[in-house]
């Protein structure tokens, strides 16, 4: 069995986004020559996500809305653990909300998705550099 591991970057100016990352995980899918197993992507930071949806803008904006509403930024008061002087209680629940990562079977040389589906790198406090794991196992 072959393994592959690559670290994908990423440096959001803003304080939340959800990005495409299914062209970047393709990518290190193919370099690594892996023709039949799994591929695990995940987030390698509390405050950002790793999850599995259509590429949809009016779904983006829904979950923009849905998750400020489960956990809003403001009023920083709200959360205990913004009294360690951090402003990111909010973005640790919302990624335990969207989940740290996930796992696609890899079939013939491509990603095995179901209809629509895509990758995605959901960040919930921006502003500095974070990174995404790609961990690719099989033959």
């Amino acid at each position: 069995m072959k393994s592959y591991r690559e670290e994908l970057w990423f440096n959001v100016p803003h304080r939340r986004a959800f990005i495409n990352i299914t062209p970047q995980v393709e990518e290190c899918l193919r370099k690594s020559g892996i023709q039949e197993g799994l591929l695990l992507c995940n987030a390698m930071h509390i405050t950002a996500s790793v999850y599995i949806n259509d590429d949809e803008p009016g779904l983006l904006h829904d979950y923009e809305e849905w998750l400020e509403g489960l956990a809003p930024h403001a009023p920083l008061g709200r959360y205990q653990h913004n009294r360690t002087g951090e402003d990111t209680g909010d973005a640790h629940l919302k990624r335990q909300v969207m989940g740290r990562e996930v796992v696609v079977a890899v079939t013939k040389g491509k990603l095995d998705f179901g209809p629509w589906e895509q990758i995605f790198y959901g960040e919930f406090d921006g502003g500095r550099r974070k990174r995404v794991l790609v961990k690719i196992i099989g033959e």
